[in-house]
């Protein structure tokens, strides 16, 4: 089956599940082609590059307006080329405020478009469903309750199951892995994740710091901070490069399954990592902060009762959640030396984070079935846009 097709991603988790579906295309038909908006590990895995990934990890409502010129300069050249080569499948996987613009493009050029890990329009932004169900051949579903909620609203929606479920996997055991990160025995380990944007971590550092100095007040431990690859040492992160040496934090690039393996606590920006960390039996603290502008304007959108994936999944508290103003050193240094203190409250945790970890995985591998879905629209069986 020779094909062309164009594959986007703007989040680094996006570009690992991208990566690997495109890795999954290629062992099934070495004859693709694939082009479009790639990051580091997509291109590695043979995608074209026509516009560049790292311009799009933005969050935040009013935090992407000062980026809309860079981000709009991206939409054209992605746009242009898919005009100019015609490819015969669309695959866009996360920045829903990105790729459902681009999406309602490719749409009007007849090219069909499958969302790969769908837009999370159930928790908020449901005015976009209408533009969704018009634009999109088929959503790929990594959370269980998705693809209901999605055919209720008349797109053709497909639970693959969540990537990360058949991929967490520390790379040694917990033991070799702590004396990695200099964890003396009897010294807890505490995972640092500011979260994998530029932009996140400057807002989450400070507190985290100060949350680090508190804990150490209180009790001695291990602080083991990771960055995302090629982060250490760039420019926006570089006022904090001596405060992170004054209160002994280790910092590593890459390898957080490692480090959220061997930790006795994580304090984790939520997003994907929390997913990582439930997978692996970490018990944390979530946490997360926007400008004060955005914070206003989201809460007014959000229809959950938790802004934690975790706690969403297990329909409960399992992890505390510090958003916003909540999110304080105070805060987190009290909630981690509670967990600290307290074995029989981890312990539980960890039998929360089970469960979870169990609605996470699909029948298959989730990255087969999404290769599967690709194949099978490219060989016509789905319609180019959904049923209305």
């Amino acid at each position: 089956m020779g094909a062309r097709l164009l594959v986007s991603a703007g989040e680094p988790s996006g570009d690992l599940y991208a990566s690997e579906l495109v890795r999954a295309l290629r062992r099934r038909n070495p004859g693709l082609e694939f082009f479009g908006c790639p990051g580091p590990r997509m291109i590695e895995a043979g995608v074209e590059p026509v516009a560049d990934s790292s311009k799009l990890a933005v969050a935040g409502l009013v935090e992407v307006v000062s980026h809309i010129p860079r981000i709009y300069g991206e939409y054209r050249a992605l746009a242009r080329a898919a005009q100019h080569r015609r490819p015969d499948l669309a695959i866009l996987t996360d920045s829903p405020d990105f790729h459902l613009r681009l999406a309602r493009r490719l749409s009007k050029l007849g090219i069909p478009v499958i969302y790969l890990i769908a837009p999370q329009v159930w928790a908020w932004r449901r005015e976009r469903i209408p533009s969704m169900r018009r634009t999109l051949s088929r959503l790929l579903c990594i959370f269980p309750f998705e693809p209901e909620f999605f055919a209720r609203h008349g797109m053709n929606a497909t639970y693959i199951g969540h990537p990360l479920s058949r991929r967490v996997r520390p790379s040694a055991d917990p033991l070799t892995l702590r004396e990695r990160f200099g964890a003396r025995p009897g010294t807890p380990l505490i995972a640092l994740l500011p979260g994998s944007r530029l932009g996140e971590m400057k807002r989450h550092l400070p507190a985290l710091l100060d949350a680090v100095n508190r804990i150490r007040v209180a009790r001695d431990a291990t602080f083991a901070l990771c960055l995302p690859p090629a982060f250490h040492g760039r420019a926006g992160l570089a006022n904090f490069e001596e405060r992170f040496r004054l209160a002994s934090i280790q910092v590593f690039e890459g390898g957080s399954w490692d480090l959220l393996a061997s930790a006795d606590l994580a304090l984790a920006a939520s997003g994907t990592v929390t997913v990582e960390a439930a997978l692996l039996g970490t018990p944390m603290v979530t946490f997360y902060k926007v400008n004060a502008a955005s914070w206003l304007a989201g809460k007014a959108l959000v229809r959950v009762p938790f802004y934690s994936m975790v706690n969403l999944l297990a329909g409960h508290a399992v992890v505390p959640e510090l958003m916003q103003g909540q999110m304080t050193g105070a805060r987190l240094a009290g909630e981690a030396l509670a967990l600290l203190a307290s074995p029989s409250r981890r312990e539980a945790m960890r039998a929360e984070l089970e469960k979870v970890s169990a609605r996470l995985a699909g029948s298959g591998d989730p990255i087969e079935e999404a290769a599967a879905a690709v194949e099978e629209c490219l060989r016509g069986r789905q319609p180019a846009v959904a049923q209305q």
